[in-house]
């Protein structure tokens, strides 16, 4: 069963998710639209502007922990760039498969995409590989 916190946890993520995805979705309209660079690049643009908010929002609010992580900021850098390289690469790749297969507008294409990428890749690494909590924190919460 989900403990209260572990929803509260996941609906702050999603939150952060939200901003940083909301960022990353109007700069990718806006690259694309305006500035005319081919969609996938402005993905790459505008996912980069969007990692950095949702980086910025999730070590300070979301998973901010008390009693420490697991890994120095560096480290959750590296991880967390890590993770946004896989993310971007799958939402490039589901929004150009739903545009040149499927004949969907690239806009729509990245929605798709994005609620997959989001809630079965971005969210369960982030959670539990990039802003780990110290051991000593799991076993405070589980008592």
């Amino acid at each position: 069963m989900l403990s209260k916190k572990s929803i509260y946890t996941f609906l702050q993520a999603q939150v952060a998710a939200f901003v940083g995805g909301i960022t990353d979705y109007g700069l990718m309209i806006l690259l694309t639209e305006v500035f005319k660079l081919h969609f996938t690049f402005s993905i790459l643009i505008s996912g980069t502007v969007g990692a950095i908010i949702n980086f910025s929002i999730n070590r300070f609010w979301v998973f901010k922990n008390q009693s420490g992580y697991s890994s120095h900021i560096n480290s959750q850098l590296f991880k967390f760039a890590l993770v946004v390289l896989g993310s971007i690469s799958l939402k490039s790749l589901g929004t150009f498969i739903f545009q040149k297969v499927f004949q969907i507008d690239y806009r729509i294409g990245r929605l798709i995409t994005d609620l997959f990428v989001s809630y079965a890749f971005n969210y369960p690494l982030i959670k539990n590989w990039v802003f780990k909590a110290n051991e000593k924190q799991n076993v405070i919460q589980s008592n």
